[in-house]
């Protein structure tokens, strides 16, 4: 391991922006404390929250300290920051249910270190809600000039279409949480996304009026896949950390599918994998695509880190059992999960029903002559096992597990059946 963790950030592409890099290099050599922050503003984090949350796993394993932050407190004003229009505010009970639920996902997350005292969770509540107006505009606002805010590209680009005074004050409440968490914990860097960088060097602003001291800011870089779409978004939407919301299978499927172009950055990124075995993989990408070990080992990396080994292997079994057609192998809410997408269609009120007519009431096959054909192709296949007989009459029997059968047609369009 380097023994710095400048040289394992840079060989990682991780630095987008940083303050004095020389400085901050020098400053790395010795335990610093750094924290990193993430909006409530949802009932979970997402897969878009994996990077500051995995770097700053990384500055623990160089022996640093963490703070992961939930920014519980500024998520009632709104981060301006990548926003087209004003935020909607959420219900300050919302706000705090939801924060405990995240909570919860980054002591999960962050179970090592904290067991081995390297991390401390904290919520800005703590401090915001404790600010008394009057003393925070004299002692905080008056080192900051309009000229110096509106020259921020999260306010600048929002000047045409409108801020109000509450996204307005959101860089203020930023740095002061720089502010706080130096006062009290000596923390010397702040990490971030690359939309953070105006909201970070606030707080750096800040500290070095208010204190004379020299602290440090980072931005890693923004997150797109190599078609310029937004990673962490499929035709779904958005890819949860909450397996109530995305499935650990959902999840592991999100990054075995990565392409080719995509997935050796996103092992940098997201793996804790060393130089050498990352190459050795890259070399698997370019002489043995169709194998798919690359994305196959950041798909296991990430889900064991955020659902679990159990949940890995379930996502695995899952995946495998698809893939070779082996549906007897899965039980019924696997064969959900895994084929939680798919059309479904319930048989109601039927003793029996003919394989060609279920086809065509399903919507599988648009007209009976067409199913007939399909199956004289062999491209139909029931519970895992090509149909053979154009005849072939149906019973509740012939349910693979409860009351769930699984047509085929070709190799990939499945379908679930529910008889009632």
């Amino acid at each position: 391991m380097k023994q710095n963790i400048w040289d394992e950030l840079f060989w990682r592409g991780l630095i987008n922006q940083s303050t004095d890099a020389k400085e901050l290099k020098k400053r790395l050599e010795k335990p610093i404390v750094v924290y990193g922050g993430f909006d409530v503003t949802a009932d979970s984090l997402h897969i878009g929250h994996l990077l500051p949350m995995i770097t700053l796993k990384r500055f623990a394993q160089f022996n640093h300290q963490i703070i992961p932050l939930l920014g519980d407190g500024t998520s009632l004003i709104g981060d301006p920051s990548g926003k087209k229009s004003e935020r909607q505010l959420n219900p300050e009970e919302q706000v705090e249910q939801w924060a405990i639920e995240l909570k919860k996902q980054l002591e999960k997350i962050f179970d090592e270190e904290i067991h081995t005292q390297k991390a401390t969770i904290l919520q800005n509540s703590q401090w915001l809600k404790e600010l008394k107006l009057l003393p925070f505009i004299r002692n905080i606002g008056k080192h900051f000039s309009l000229g110096y805010m509106l020259a921020k590209e999260s306010v600048k680009s929002r000047l045409e279409s409108g801020i109000s005074f509450t996204e307005f004050s959101y860089m203020l409440l930023q740095a002061y949480d720089y502010f706080w968490l130096n006062e009290k914990f000596n923390c010397e860097l702040q990490i971030g996304g690359s939309d953070q960088w105006g909201n970070i060097t606030s707080g750096i602003d800040l500290i070095t009026k208010t204190k004379g001291k020299t602290v440090y800011g980072l931005t890693l870089p923004l997150l797109l896949k190599s078609d310029g779409t937004k990673f962490g978004k499929t035709e779904g939407g958005t890819v949860w950390l909450n397996p109530q919301k995305t499935s650990a299978y959902q999840f592991y499927q999100y990054f075995i599918n990565v392409s080719d172009d995509d997935v050796i950055r996103f092992l940098k990124y997201f793996s804790f994998l060393s130089n050498e075995e990352i190459q050795e993989l890259e070399k698997q990408v370019k002489n043995n695509p169709e194998k798919r070990q690359a994305p196959k080992t950041l798909a296991q990396e990430l889900t064991k880190l955020v659902h679990g080994e159990t949940a890995l292997k379930r996502a695995e079994k899952i995946s495998e059992a698809l893939f070779s057609n082996q549906l007897a192998n899965l039980s019924a809410e696997e064969i959900k999960e895994g084929l939680y997408d798919v059309p479904t269609y319930t048989i109601s009120q039927q003793k029996e029903i003919s394989i060609v007519d279920l086809l065509v009431n399903a919507q599988i096959c648009p007209s009976k002559r067409q199913a007939r054909e399909d199956i004289e192709n062999h491209a139909i296949s029931l519970n895992g096992q090509t149909v053979a007989d154009v005849n072939l009459r149906l019973t509740p029997q012939n349910c693979l597990v409860e009351n769930i059968m699984v047509l085929r047609r070709g190799k990939k369009n499945y379908y679930l059946i529910y008889w009632q």
